[in-house]
């Protein structure tokens, strides 16, 4: 650090910093007041100094990716390299960061609209293209907040697709039964199943339980970690956020289902895993015997869906069922799953009719 005064009896700022692009460059301001605000200068300059605006995109991405890895768990730090990967550095990857323009942002966006799956030949669903582009804006606003870029190019491009599906695949009860009487054979996925219906619990959280977890005795499932499949390893991790970690009341049917499942592991200790099988397991089974039982195919992740339309059916409030599924705020809970209360209307209309 350089500060020294000149003729004018003005501070001047001079100092070495590395570009984003590893080079050793050289600054030099003058006109500070004062030394401490030449030292000052110094300090924000050098802190945003891998950031320029004719830095590519890609470049942007890996600054980003680099600032997310100490604040996201390892699972959720790939999907938005995936994401990144797949649909967004294909068209902006060598763009230089001024030069992406909300027009640009449109093109990509049309071209997001009339992709397919390669997998399945549909377009993709508004929720998905939602997700892809508010990880373009995630990127655009980090810049902004860090990095003293003028504008997010997004905000005037508008967004596409929609937060939440207004058709949701769930089971009702009695497809639910059905499903899992042809799992009896497989004690692993027939308590697996039985759990994440009737809790509303994740996979992941699922996969985490173990035997210290478990208060049958008070009828409680405490949920306060998460397993992750990682390459070939499974990792244990802090849940999703912090209102995940809370306890859920089993009904007593799950209760004698836990304990004769219990009863089946072996000299099994307080702190190991009761589901030793794997998300793929679970996927597997779901598509083989709803097959089985003639029902719908629907995701792993929709039976946290059905239990919310079980506890909506019976009238429990969005409070209970957001304190239930571990979100983070009631807005999430009223968003999911606003448009099943079709019924909620007419009551209000019937209790003030009747007043």
């Amino acid at each position: 650090m350089s500060s020294v005064k000149d003729k004018n009896g003005k501070w001047i700022s001079r100092f070495y910093f590395t570009n984003y692009r590893g080079e050793r460059v050289q600054k030099f301001k003058r006109g500070f007041k004062t030394k401490r605000e030449a030292q000052e200068f110094e300090r924000n300059f050098i802190a945003k100094s891998k950031f320029e605006i004719s830095m590519s995109f890609h470049e942007l991405c890996n600054m980003y990716l680099e600032d997310l890895s100490h604040r996201l768990r390892e699972n959720t730090l790939n999907i938005k390299k995936c994401v990144l990967s797949d649909k967004i550095l294909p068209f902006f990857g060598e763009m230089e960061v001024g030069k992406i323009t909300p027009i640009l942002i449109r093109e990509w966006q049309n071209e997001l609209i009339s992709s397919k799956n390669k997998k399945t030949n549909k377009s993709y669903s508004k929720t998905y293209m939602r997700m892809i582009n508010n990880s373009l804006v995630a990127v655009f606003n980090y810049a902004v907040k860090y990095h003293d870029l003028k504008e997010n190019p997004c905000d005037k491009a508008g967004s596409i697709g929609s937060n939440n599906s207004k058709e949701m695949n769930i089971w009702t009860v009695d497809e639910f039964e059905k499903f899992v009487k042809e799992l009896q054979h497989k004690p692993v996925s027939y308590i697996g199943f039985n759990i994440l219906f009737w809790t509303g619990i994740r996979i992941g959280e699922l996969l985490a339980l173990t035997v210290e977890d478990i208060d049958l005795d008070n009828k409680i499932i405490r949920i306060n970690k998460s397993c992750q499949r990682i390459g070939k390893r499974d990792v244990i991790t802090e849940p999703k956020t912090q209102k995940s970690i809370r306890n859920i009341r089993i009904t007593k049917k799950l209760v004698t289902l836990m304990e004769k499942y219990l009863s089946l592991l072996y000299n099994v200790s307080n702190d190991e895993r009761i589901i030793k099988g794997s998300k793929q397991t679970f996927r597997y089974d779901m598509k083989i015997y709803s097959e089985k039982a003639g029902i719908k195919k629907i995701r792993i992740h929709d039976l946290r869906h059905s239990h919310a339309s079980v506890l909506i059916n019976l009238g429990v409030n969005p409070l209970s069922i957001a304190k239930r599924l571990g979100h983070e705020k009631i807005e999430t809970t009223l968003n999911i799953y606003s448009h099943l209360y079709p019924e909620q209307e007419k009551s209000v209309i019937d209790l003030l009719e009747k007043f």
